[in-house]
């Protein structure tokens, strides 16, 4: 556990690059639905300290999980079983 814990207190050489991908539009939350940064944090980046940008990125890959769930629920909740794979061993479905 000590290693572990002086591999994470390594010397940063680079700075953390911004994690905005270029689309920049607010969502419905008030995130930005490229980078998933609130307004603040996209305000303030350039003003915080690595530490705070580490937590930065980690709350957004928090919200992109998130937001990518809500989707994959909401797609398969609109599918429901409409869209069912077939085997070959299967009777057709029936075209009425």
């Amino acid at each position: 556990m000590t290693e572990q814990k002086s591999q994470s207190q390594q010397l940063e050489f680079f700075e953390i690059p911004s994690p905005c991908i270029g689309v920049c539009e607010s969502g419905p939350r008030g995130f930005c639905k490229g980078c998933y940064r609130s307004r603040d944090e996209r305000l303030y980046w350039l003003k915080v300290d690595d530490a705070t940008k580490r937590k930065i990125i980690s709350a957004c890959a928090r919200r992109k999980k998130a937001v990518l769930m809500r989707a994959r629920k909401q797609q398969q909740k609109g599918l429901g079983e409409s869209i069912r794979q077939f085997t070959l061993f299967d009777d057709p479905p029936s075209s009425e």
